[in-house]
């Protein structure tokens, strides 16, 4: 049987919500790989919309499952209904929305709260000892809720390549262990079960992410 995967989502657009690339690379590489992905969204309200032309926010008001749905053509599920039972693994894409609506990380960093649906999803997965696969900013996630965790952003040292490497920094300072990697690799915590790559954390050609993203997904399938 065709292993289900979920994918949750946190909006549409890399600078409130959901990175569409790496969305995209996740459901289409699942698809490949003959896996069946289940999105889910919290139904919440964005932390503000950007308008991604100006980069600068604007007065609208837009709802996180709404906006997923975009992205899931529709066939999007609000994160509250998930069961682990019925699942095999668990992915989430990145996208400045995982920092700002999935958890509170753009504002606090290290401090953050992560949403209580998405905290939920993440403790049931890894208690039930199913993989997660999570890529660009997304590893921030497992960082705050599981000490002592293997997982990669890219690099710790901050250059033209890599604009956002103080992220790692504040993950070692959470307890965790970052590894050092290329946009195309991925680090596999086997205690933990947890599959990461950096994504668009690197200014890297859209096929290395997309590439980086499909090593991703068959770790996480082969582990389910």
């Amino acid at each position: 049987m065709a292993k289900k995967v979920a994918v949750v989502l946190a909006g549409c657009g890399v600078f409130d919500g959901s990175e569409i690339h790496e969305a995209s690379a996740v459901l289409v590489h699942l698809s490949r790989e003959g896996a069946q992905a289940e999105v889910y969204a919290p139904n919440i309200p964005q932390m503000h919309v950007v308008d991604h032309v100006k980069g600068q926010p604007t007065q609208e008001q837009r709802n996180v499952l709404v906006e997923s749905a975009r992205i899931a053509r529709g066939n999007v599920k609000d994160l509250a209904t998930l069961d682990v039972k019925g699942l095999d693994a668990l992915i989430i894409p990145g996208g400045f929305g995982v920092a700002k609506n999935l958890s509170t990380w753009a504002t606090q960093g290290k401090n953050c709260s992560i949403s209580k649906e998405v905290e939920g999803a993440l403790r049931a997965f890894h208690a039930a000892r199913k993989p997660i696969g999570l890529c660009c900013i997304s590893p921030v996630l497992a960082a705050k809720m599981f000490p002592g965790c293997e997982v990669t952003v890219g690099h710790d040292t901050e250059c033209e390549q890599w604009p956002y490497a103080k992220t790692a920094e504040a993950m070692k300072e959470l307890g965790c262990r970052h590894v050092n990697s290329k946009v195309t690799e991925v680090h596999v915590d086997t205690r933990n079960r947890l599959v990461t790559t950096s994504a668009f954390m690197c200014n890297a050609p859209i096929h290395d992410v997309h590439d980086g993203i499909g090593k991703m997904v068959r770790e996480v399938l082969r582990l389910a």
